[in-house]
């Protein structure tokens, strides 16, 4: 579905070494730039590519003419970006903030995204700097890791909540990714910040079909599966709220290369893009595109045209 090539790995790595990278940490002295054509990227799957389609349009109706990257690997487009191969990308707060942590400190490293906003943006940006890396503002969307259930069992046993699933005293068990078992977020946190009885991790995979399909079959009472998550409603599934804040602050954050595109049009244009999109409106659209079999590119332009963004 996606028009846009993937560009290969060795032709990426190729220009890494221009970018600014940790050798000249605190030597990015360059003013921001305003380069007029710009390359959005897109990291390939659906969220993504709707983001930076966005991303795209905005910045075309602002004077830039763009073109578009898909690059399905964080370990290619990253150094990409830092390059100015790539000059704008839709990032995870907290994701990438841990992601550069642990480029920059080594892989054990302690994580340095938490589920305070202020706190993960601050961390954020002190690792991006360096890199020659402009992180712009949040929105209000957040795709972050989240927990569903039946909504016949949450209606069974009154369940709003992930603290209401802890004081039932119900015994759970999770379809999650195998990594579920040490993550902090996922069943050590569970245990420990809600006191929930995880009996058991069920590898099925992070929101796959197949997990879904094994709490709809009642062969499990739980899945893992993000706030962005637009087939829940397909297998009766309902989200629990985080209500004690377990999951990091993985809000959407448009990230620049400085020296290309940390100029004041670039931040106006994507800036009004905050004030709008929320955390529904991407579950929403990603149904469109994963259900529906929209056009990415469609379904961007659709939105921003409803919202008053787009002429």
């Amino acid at each position: 579905m996606k028009r846009y090539a993937v560009l290969a790995g060795v032709l990426l790595l190729a220009g890494c070494a221009s970018g600014p990278s940790l050798e000249n940490r605190g030597a990015v002295t360059a003013p921001p730039g305003d380069s007029k054509h710009l390359t959005v990227g897109s990291a390939g799957f659906t969220e993504s590519d709707l983001l930076a389609q966005m991303y795209a349009l905005l910045l075309r109706q602002a004077g830039y003419r763009t073109s578009m990257l898909t690059v399905a690997n964080r370990e290619l487009y990253e150094p990409a970006l830092e390059s100015g191969q790539i000059d704008v990308v839709p990032e995870y707060a907290a994701t990438f903030a841990d992601w550069l942590n642990a480029k920059t400190h080594g892989a054990d490293a302690p994580p340095v995204g938490s589920p305070d906003l202020t706190t993960t943006m601050k961390a954020l940006r002190s690792l991006a700097t360096p890199r020659g890396l402009t992180v712009l503002a949040p929105g209000r969307a957040v795709d972050q890791n989240a927990f569903a259930v039946t909504g016949r069992y949450a209606r069974q046993h009154r369940l709003k909540n992930l603290s209401d699933l802890g004081a039932s005293g119900l015994k759970v068990r999770l379809a999650a990714g195998d990594e579920c078992v040490k993550r902090p977020y996922c069943e050590p946190g569970l245990k420990k910040t809600y006191g929930i009885d995880i009996t058991a991790v069920d590898p099925k995979g992070v929101g796959t079909t197949q997990a879904k399909q094994a709490v709809q079959s009642g062969r499990d009472q739980m899945v893992l599966t993000t706030t962005t998550d637009a087939t829940l409603g397909e297998f009766g599934l309902v989200l629990l709220a985080d209500d004690k804040h377990l999951q990091n602050a993985d809000y959407i954050v448009p990230v620049v290369n400085r020296s290309r595109a940390g100029g004041e049009g670039v931040t106006k244009a994507l800036g009004a893009l905050n004030a709008v999109l929320t955390t529904a409106d991407l579950a929403s659209m990603n149904q469109q595109v994963d259900s529906w079999r929209r056009l990415p590119e469609d379904v961007a332009r659709a939105y921003l045209k409803e919202k008053g963004l787009l002429k």
